[in-house]
């Protein structure tokens, strides 16, 4: 990052007023975690968490892959040169998929199971020590995991699923223009490898939910605070943990009255899976398959501006697979 860009998100910062949110944690304690500790205090180390693998990132690259969600996904991240490109042996994997609410897969609202169950397979294959499927949803988290099909998918594919509570978040200064001090949950700073796995679909505010915005299951706190200046901190939030892949489902979006959905009809099929190392490219294009321009969201051009991606659809080299 840039000196010109550090001064310029300092004087941001200290013209919103904003140098820290409240460092409250987010998540209903399952009756197991009952009594343990709270957050630990602020993490003092940099605030960026770089999760790409050396030399695998391709600036501007995306794979759409046709096909089920399984064989989709495992199509995309061979063409983008397999899963050991990017896990290397003994590696600890976070994946972080939409379990935000609790609606089953035909609605939309929640990443497929079908894709966790594929990239925790890969994963295993290229000997990751240990793989974590978890976020911090806004339903009831044990509720949003198995109605959605993702606890028992990713536990049968070879990974340890982990609920939003208490003790699991710490408190980070995510250093953005918006974002100061915010509860995080620890497996998604303390791993070796990060994979986003969002699901294409509408957002009644920032009007589209792609892979940035997924990157809000990492927080906790009073998430409505984000949504005050949502494009600022959806840039933020990327600019704070740069994912090692990027796996977008949009086997099935949802196009209306998003995030959380329920109704079928708004639903549709388009069966594309996204993938790329490039999350800034990957929400550029699919927030097409909705029926948006990139020019719709002003998170793309802010994110762009952070030098975080490509958010101009025809700079973006795109390589399709069936």
């Amino acid at each position: 990052m840039t000196n010109d860009w550090n001064r310029r998100r300092f004087l941001q910062r200290a013209a919103i007023g904003c140098a820290g949110i409240s460092a409250v944690t987010g998540a209903a304690l399952m009756a197991k975690d009952a009594g343990r500790d709270a957050p630990e205090s602020t993490e003092k180390v940099s605030q960026i968490r770089d999760f790409q693998a050396s030399g695998k990132s391709k600036s501007g690259f995306i794979v759409v892959a046709k096909g089920t969600p399984d064989v989709a996904t495992k199509k995309a991240i061979e063409t983008l040169g397999g899963m050991k490109q990017f896990i290397e042996p003994g590696d600890t994997v976070v994946i972080k998929p939409n379990v935000g609410w609790d609606r089953t897969p035909v609605q939309a609202a929640n990443t497929n199971p079908l894709v966790i169950r594929a990239l925790v397979e890969m994963c295993v294959a290229a000997k990751a020590k240990k793989i974590i499927v978890t976020d911090n949803t806004c339903n009831e988290p044990s509720r949003c995991f198995t109605r959605s099909g993702i606890w028992k998918m990713a536990e049968e594919a070879g990974a340890e699923v982990v609920l939003p509570a208490e003790h699991r978040f710490r408190n980070f200064d995510i250093g953005g223009v918006i974002l100061g001090q915010m509860p995080v949950l620890s497996p998604a700073v303390t791993a070796d490898k990060f994979i986003n796995v969002p699901i294409a679909k509408h957002h009644g505010l920032s009007k589209f939910t792609g892979a940035m915005k997924n990157l809000y299951g990492v927080l906790g706190g009073r998430r409505n605070r984000l949504h005050q200046n949502i494009d600022h901190s959806i840039a933020d939030l990327a600019d704070f943990i740069r994912p090692t892949l990027t796996v977008m489902d949009a086997t099935r979006v949802l196009l209306r009255n998003g995030p959380q959905g329920g109704n079928i009809q708004d639903t549709k099929e388009v069966g594309e899976i996204i993938a790329s190392t490039d999350q800034v490219a990957v929400d550029t294009y699919s927030c097409g398959l909705i029926g948006l321009s990139p020019a719709d969201l002003p998170y793309l051009r802010l994110a762009a501006s952070r030098g975080l991606g490509v958010a101009d659809l025809k700079k973006i080299r795109i390589k399709r697979v069936s």
